[in-house]
């Protein structure tokens, strides 16, 4: 096997994938609902995600958080045994799911529903049409595509797909609520990035 010619071949089709994910109302309908319940209502973002889709959930709320919108992870399993409790009022819960058919993720649903009937979900998944995706009050698709994975299996360009996802919703909720270089460095202190926007705050932005 090439190396170099592997790469390349993954990384068209894993840029194929990108371009192909379905552009839709449904997210200006994710960011109002974001918008009105977490930074107008005072609720929160609360991801989730079984395996590798958890991992991108929990990425995807650490970057909401940096950016002006409080958001945590919620480990599926973890919420079974009293994690759920972290639920309030104008919460919205993002579900991660390529197959939409996560078993842990669905109960997830049902248990929050027990908890808060009227808590408004997000869900991020390869099937739309799954008991997942038919569920949700704003349903996300990715597109499908077949993993890049030489057995079709592991999260590959599903996981990739999903980052990309929530990106785009980080990016439209910060336009939305006006977040500004100013209120990154409040929130980011350390590293580099936290010597950077503070510098740029420093200077008015530029």
């Amino acid at each position: 096997m090439d190396i170099k010619e592997k790469m390349a071949e993954i990384l068209r089709a894993e840029s194929a994938a990108v371009a192909a994910i379905p552009v839709t109302d449904g997210y200006g309908r994710a960011v109002e609902l974001i918008v009105d319940h977490v930074n107008r209502r005072g609720g929160k973002l609360v991801t989730s995600g079984m395996g590798k889709a958890g991992q991108i959930a929990m990425n995807i709320a650490t970057t909401f958080c940096s950016t002006g919108t409080p958001a945590v992870f919620l480990h599926p399993a973890e919420a079974q045994h009293g994690d759920l409790g972290i639920l309030q009022p104008d919460d919205v819960m993002l579900l991660l799911s390529n197959s939409g058919k996560t078993r842990e993720i669905l109960e997830l649903t049902e248990l929050a529903r027990g908890l808060n009937p009227d808590i408004k979900t997000i869900v991020i998944t390869g099937d739309p049409s799954s008991p997942l995706g038919k569920s949700a009050d704003v349903t996300l698709s990715t597109g499908g595509t077949p993993e890049v994975c030489p057995l079709g299996l592991t999260p590959t360009t599903s996981t990739t797909l999903m980052t990309v996802m929530g990106d785009v919703l980080v990016v439209c909720v910060m336009e939305a609520i006006g977040f500004k270089v100013e209120d990154y460095a409040r929130r980011h202190h350390g590293g580099y990035l936290g010597h950077l926007s503070s510098s740029r705050a420093a200077r008015g932005g530029k």
